[in-house]
C-alpha cells in the first residue's frame, strides 16, 4: 500500500464530543498505522491551545482553526488570521443582533459572558454544541471576553436563536467569510463558525499533502460534521462516523460505526491502514 495520509477531526470523530481522550482501541489503530508509515494528522476546528492535550498524544501535526493554521511537529505551512478590522466588524454585528461569540487565537480562547447561560437552555444537540458546553463547564482555556489580549483571531464561534440574527454580519462580510452553520438539532439554536474564505480544511489537507509530496489520491479524511466538508470532498477517500451528519455521509465513501463503538479502529482495518 503507498504512503497515507489520514487526517481526523476531533470532537465527535477521534474522541467523544468535548473530551481529549479518544477511545484506546482509536490510538492503538493510529499507532499501527504509523508504524506502517502512514501519517496522521489532526484536522479540526479546534485552535492550537483546544488541541494539544490531544496532539500530546502522538501526531504528526495539525490543520488547526478550520484550516486557517496548519503546521507539522517543526514546521508552520499556513498561518492567516483574521485582518483586524473585519473582526471588529464582525464582532460588532454579532453583538447588537444577540448572537453569543467566542473567538479563538493560536494559544488562547474567549467567550461572551453569559454564552453559559444561553448554552444551559439548550438540550442535547450535535458535537459542536456539546463540545462548547464542555469547555465552557470545564473551563478549557475559555476566558471571559472581557479579558480579550488583542491577539490575532482565526475564528469567530456564533450561537444565537434564529437565522435572522446573522443577516447583518452576513450582509457585511459574506463576501470573505463562509458562515458555517452547523445542522439545526433538539437544541433549538443555530450554531456555527465565521471562517475566513481564504482557508478550509480541504485546503488545509492540500497544504500537508503537498508539504509531502504525497497525491491526494493517498489521502483519508475522517469526520462527523458539516465542518468537515470541505476535507470530506478534498480527500482521496472519505469516512463518516456513524454519529455524523446525515448530508456528510451522503458525500462520504465509507460510513463506519460511532466514535464510541469503536469507529475509528473499526475504519482503520477495513481500509488495510493497520
Amino acid at each position: 500500500m503507498n504512503r497515507k495520509i489520514l487526517f481526523l477531526d476531533i470532537d465527535g470523530t477521534l474522541t467523544p464530543a468535548g473530551s481529549n481522550q479518544p477511545p484506546e482501541s482509536a490510538m492503538q489503530a493510529i499507532r499501527a498505522a504509523q508504524a506502517k508509515g502512514h501519517l496522521v494528522f489532526l484536522c479540526t476546528g479546534r485552535n492550537p491551545a483546544m488541541l494539544a492535550p490531544v496532539l500530546a498524544l502522538g501526531f504528526e501535526g495539525a490543520v488547526a482553526g478550520a484550516g486557517g493554521y496548519v503546521f507539522t511537529n517543526d514546521e508552520v505551512l499556513f498561518d492567516c488570521p483574521m485582518p483586524p478590522d473585519q473582526f471588529e466588524t464582525g464582532m460588532r454585528l454579532l453583538k447588537e443582533n444577540g448572537v453569543f461569540r467566542t473567538i479563538e487565537a493560536k494559544h488562547a480562547t474567549w467567550g461572551d459572558e453569559d454564552l453559559g447561560d444561553f448554552l444551559a437552555q439548550a438540550g442535547e444537540g450535535n458535537s459542536e454544541l456539546v463540545r462548547w458546553r464542555k469547555a465552557l463547564a470545564e473551563l478549557l482555556n475559555i476566558r471571559p471576553m472581557h479579558e480579550y489580549d488583542g491577539s490575532p483571531i482565526y475564528k469567530i464561534v456564533f450561537m444565537c436563536k434564529t437565522a435572522d440574527q446573522l443577516v447583518p454580519a452576513r450582509e457585511a462580510l459574506e463576501k470573505d467569510y463562509n458562515f458555517v452553520v452547523q445542522d439545526v438539532a433538539a437544541h433549538q439554536c443555530l450554531n456555527g463558525e465565521l471562517i475566513n474564505r481564504k482557508f478550509d480544511k480541504g485546503r488545509g489537507v492540500k497544504i500537508v499533502a503537498e508539504h509531502y509530496g504525497i497525491g491526494i489520491e493517498d489521502t483519508i479524511g475522517f469526520g462527523d460534521s458539516m465542518n468537515d466538508l470541505e476535507m470530506i470532498e478534498t480527500v482521496g477517500y472519505a469516512v463518516c462516523m456513524d454519529n455524523g451528519s446525515p448530508a456528510l455521509k451522503a458525500k462520504s465513501d465509507l460510513v463506519c460505526p460511532a466514535v464510541e463503538d469503536d469507529g475509528l479502529a473499526w475504519a482503520f482495518e477495513k481500509l488495510g491502514l493497520v
